[in-house]
Parts: C-alpha cells; sequence; structure tokens
C-alpha cells in the first residue's frame, strides 16, 4: 500500500448498539474504503474503562464516561487506511452531536454530547495505546482486500 497507511480504534458505544446502528456504521467506513482488522462485541469492564478514559481522569465528567461504556455491550475495531487517524475522526464528527457536521456520525445518530455513538482514538499514541488495550495481537488479521490496488 502507498502513502501513510495507519491503524486506529473506533468504539461503538453502548447507545450505538441499543438503537441498531452497528452494521450500518461499520459499513461507513468499509465503503470509505478502510480494511478493518480486527473486529469484536464485548462488554467493557471499570477497569478496562478507567484505562481508556485515563486521560480524563481529573475532569468532572470522568464518572459518567466509565459509566456510560461499562453500562451496556459495544462493538470495537481497528480500521486500516491511508491516514486513518484523521481521516476516520473527519467521518466521525464533534464530540457534541448538536455541533457535528451534517454527514459525519455523530450528526447522524448522536443525540447528545452524554449519548455521542462513537469513540475514534485522536492520535498516533492514542491509537496505538487503545488498540493493546482492546487488542491482542492475534485478534489483528493482515489480509490484503481485492480493491486496495485500486484505493491505494
Amino acid at each position: 500500500m502507498a502513502g501513510n497507511i495507519e491503524r486506529t480504534l473506533v468504539i461503538l458505544k453502548p447507545d450505538a448498539i441499543q438503537r441498531g446502528f452497528m452494521g450500518e456504521i461499520i459499513s461507513r467506513f468499509e465503503k470509505k474504503g478502510f480494511k478493518i482488522i480486527g473486529l469484536k462485541m464485548m462488554k467493557v469492564d471499570p477497569k478496562l474503562a478507567e484505562k481508556h478514559y485515563i486521560e480524563h481522569k481529573d475532569k468532572p465528567f470522568y464518572k459518567e464516561l466509565v459509566e456510560f461504556i461499562t453500562s451496556g455491550p459495544i462493538v470495537v475495531f481497528v480500521v486500516e487506511g491511508r491516514n486513518a487517524i484523521s481521516n476516520v475522526r473527519k467521518m466521525v464528527g464533534a464530540t457534541n452531536p448538536e455541533e457535528a457536521l451534517p454527514g459525519t456520525i455523530r450528526h447522524d445518530y448522536g443525540l447528545h454530547i452524554g449519548k455521542n455513538i462513537i469513540h475514534a482514538s485522536d492520535s498516533k499514541e492514542s491509537a496505538d495505546r487503545e488498540i493493546d488495550l482492546f487488542f491482542n495481537i492475534n485478534e489483528i488479521i493482515e489480509y490484503k482486500r481485492i480493491d486496495e490496488d485500486w484505493i491505494y
């Protein structure tokens, strides 16, 4: 693959699962040309949630973040593609769905800042750390998609 190929982590939060948006949201990444190289549904335990949100530990909304991500099942996946970190963040949209641009996932599906459907890593460092939190090496699958020559 040519270009700046990156990996990033995406989490469909409990509200996405409860409202039945899993397939629809995942297909948006595939249609954009990203490759999904790891995917699973899970229930996040409080210790994992605390590690995931460690950078928010001293913020007033930290407790609510941990409570929400542990409140129901999530779908977590690793996306690979050209400039995946910044391009996935653009697809996801602003943290507050009321401020997200039309066509972004948060604008289209999010209700408010507390129920904003999705998480995506915001930097290479975060992506590496978060992928390691949610996946072991055997759960990341290397493969070549038939359309990669067209995309890259």
